[in-house]
């Protein structure tokens, strides 16, 4: 028997036989004798899951070996929760989510996470894309937590339950749910760490409801790097507003006791709290990790003696429940059934395809039905701080505005957030009057941190919000990237499809922008964004088209629970000219909120000529319209399109576009390594090969100084209108 099994086990059954356990911890009247043996279960179970795990992977049958092993006492913290608490778990957590099943008869956890090991599309949460813990019953969102990057969404899932209650909002968990994350000592240090725990006390400080319980799972390694010893205590237990609790994960009864005055503490006081879990590490960081090449055999001895299953197992036998060959047989006997369910599991489908793997990508249509539109008299009221301004043609500042006012009134479920976005309205005052209008529940000043600005908005929008967090320059979001990415992009990914984080992430940015310079204000690079799976970009580059693909956003939001990202140009927000001052030539009416939204990828032509089209965006589209009329002028018959749909690129509406056009210059203002035009370059060429002839003009691969000399690295009129001549005078 004992070579079939992980050295593990056999060493731990002979222990169990030869009654060399170490002395039970005193557990009083905390735990019963049934809870014990439950909690004691579900520890066990998550080890041997472990192993097996190990064992798969051998056979080649198992992709994923990060496991729990020291860090089982997290099953006492579910017990201190309900099943109805959202939990955002740390990879360690599998002994949690096997306790937490057990609140819902009818579960297989068991075979769940065995299917998730050996990626079988059976798996119930990811369908077989990633080893997640995670499930809708039982409300564990996915995420892969490897740097603490769930910490900013429970985080705003904590104040979302919060605002539920204020905005009487009907979200996915109750108002008296509290939200519990676990991470973690290594990942504690990280800036995404630090920055949601800073928000959330910041939120609590000032008396705003953040019931948020943070398990710190603290076993003393990241991988191979020691965390000082005191560190972890010395760094959560001094934050204001936060409640500090700290327990040994080895004593699954004071584990419980500490976890359940926690979680009573948030529920209760509607305030964060911090549970510091001392743990220990069993069997190195994952299968492939060799400890013992950074740990001495004294100190890997010494956590073994902390094995939590051995302390569980001694209060069992203390109690009277087992003596030691019975549970030794029992030990035995589990781990002969999960590796039967093992087998099973081992033999179940696979993904085999791009198109399966892909499915879960973009969340399932749902196409929800979108609120009634505001009415007249309600308008009325709505727009009388500018009553002077309305039937006149506006900027792009003023007609985004305009258009968020009558978003807000028709989606009460609507929520911005950002820095400065409240009584100030911004930067650029895109924002200005929401909050008087619709309250600060609704409009939403936050922390100057752009991760914990995008954190909030996926717990609010996984709350059953549209959330629209505001980034107030583009160059910010490349520090907070990977909550998009990581975060707010994979969701649908990793949980096939059940949970989503629908969401307008609005963001000021591009070049040309005068008085701000440098390249944290005229950043003219989002390629992030395009190499994101599954979002949407739009830009605008008008007041009337800002207007319609802000509704457009809103509407995929709220239908089809997208993640789309709004590209607003800074210097076109207050442009009013297009050829001479006083032109009024870039004002435009605002649309009707009923008129109808483009199709989605339908680019905006100007013109119909055949000789030449120019395909641009944002500003590249502005320069191109006045470098059109000075071709027109020449006797050239040109059209110019406006993409306005970045990401994914619809080649097929943008070739429709073009019509009888064979010519084709594309003007992109980023630059020319890694901008759109080499993907549009491409597309054309590949989807109608040798029809094109086709030229492109790009920012130079340069950072945008200051002042006038960014204008010396960016494309201008004058290029667009020789790149176009030289492309016209061209034999096809």
């Amino acid at each position: 028997m004992a070579a079939s099994m992980h050295p593990w086990l056999t060493e731990f059954v002979q222990r169990l036989q030869q009654q060399n356990l170490p002395q039970a911890h005193a557990a009083g009247a905390v735990l019963t004798d049934s809870e014990l043996f439950e909690l004691f279960e579900s520890q066990l179970a998550s080890r041997l899951l472990d192993l097996q795990s190990r064992l798969m992977q051998a056979a080649g049958q198992s992709f994923y070996t990060i496991g729990s092993a020291g860090h089982e006492g997290n099953a006492a913290v579910a017990k201190a929760l309900r099943v109805t608490d959202p939990a955002f778990l740390h990879y360690r957590s599998g002994a949690f989510f096997i306790q937490r099943a057990k609140q819902l008869p009818g579960t297989t956890p068991l075979y769940d996470m065995l299917l998730s090991f050996a990626a079988s599309s059976d798996d119930p949460i990811s369908g077989g894309r990633h080893k997640v813990l995670g499930s809708l019953a039982l409300n564990v969102p996915p995420q892969t937590s490897t740097i603490a990057s769930h910490i900013p969404k429970a985080m705003g899932t904590a104040f979302a339950i919060g605002l539920s209650q204020r905005l009487e909002h009907q979200g996915r968990w109750p108002r008296d749910a509290i939200a519990m994350c676990s991470f973690g000592d290594a990942s504690a240090n990280h800036s995404t760490a630090l920055g949601a725990i800073n928000s959330a006390s910041w939120a609590a400080y000032q008396q705003i409801p953040m019931p948020l319980l943070l398990v710190c799972e603290d076993n003393g390694l990241g991988i191979s790097t020691h965390t000082p010893n005191g560190w972890i205590q010395q760094q959560l237990s001094q934050r204001p507003a936060l409640k500090y609790f700290r327990a040994d994960g080895s004593n699954l009864a004071e584990t419980y006791l500490v976890a359940r005055e926690a979680a009573d503490y948030v529920r209760h006081k509607r305030k964060p709290a911090v549970l510091h879990l001392r743990t220990v590490r069993l069997f190195g960081h994952a299968g492939a990790d060799a400890e013992s090449a950074y740990r001495s055999k004294q100190e890997i001895a010494r956590d073994a003696e902390r094995d939590p299953l051995l302390h569980s197992a001694a209060a069992l036998i203390s109690r009277g429940l087992f003596d030691h060959e019975q549970l030794a047989d029992y030990v035995v006997q589990q781990q002969q059934r999960i590796a039967r369910v093992a087998q099973q599991a081992s033999q179940q489908p696979k993904l085999e395809s791009a198109a399966a793997i892909m499915k879960a990508i973009v969340p399932p249509t749902r196409q929800l039905p979108l609120p009634e539109l505001p009415g007249a008299e309600q308008r009325r009221t709505l727009f009388n701080f500018d009553k002077h301004n309305l039937g006149k043609r506006q900027h792009l500042a003023k007609l985004i505005n305009w258009a968020l006012h009558d978003l807000m009134a028709q989606h009460r479920s609507l929520v911005l957030c950002g820095e400065d976005i409240a009584k100030k309205g911004g930067v650029y005052h895109v924002t200005q009057h929401l909050m008087e209008a619709f309250g600060p529940n609704r409009v939403l000043n936050t922390v100057l941190d752009e991760q914990s600005i995008l954190g909030l908005a996926i717990g609010m929008a996984q709350q059953g919000f549209i959330a629209m967090p505001e980034i107030q320059f583009l160059a910010y979001v490349h520090n907070a990237e990977d909550q998009i990415r990581g975060e707010a992009a994979t969701l649908s990914f990793f949980s096939n499809g059940q949970y989503s984080n629908p969401m307008v992430i609005r963001i000021a940015g591009l070049a040309y922008q005068k008085g701000f310079g440098g390249h944290f204000h005229n950043d003219n690079s989002f390629a992030v964004f395009r190499d994101i799976p599954g979002i949407i970009l739009l830009c605008p580059s008008n007041g009337h088209d800002g207007a319609l693909l802000m509704r457009q956003a809103t509407e995929l939001a709220a239908r089809e629970q997208r993640v789309v990202v709004m590209l607003e140009p800074i210097a076109l927000y207050m442009t009013r000219d297009l050829h001479k001052e006083g032109d009024g030539g870039w004002l435009c009416d605002y649309p009707d909120p009923d008129q109808p939204l483009p199709a989605l990828g339908e680019p905006a032509v100007f013109g119909s000529g055949d000789e030449l089209a120019i395909i641009s965006y944002g500003n590249g589209y502005y320069l191109s319209r006045q470098a059109e009329a000075k071709l027109a002028a020449a006797g050239h018959k040109i059209r110019v399109l406006d993409l306005r749909c970045l990401v994914p690129l619809h080649t097929d509406k943008i070739i429709a576009a073009l019509g009888n056009c064979k010519k084709v210059l594309i003007v992109d203002e980023c630059r020319r390594r890694g901008s759109l035009s080499e993907e549009l370059f491409t597309a054309l060429h590949e989807t109608r090969p040798g029809h094109y002839q086709v030229s492109r003009l790009n920012a130079e691969d340069s950072f945008i100084p200051l002042g006038k000399a960014a204008y010396a690295v960016l494309p201008s009129v004058d290029q667009i209108q020789a790149q176009a001549e030289q492309l016209l005078g061209a034999h096809s």
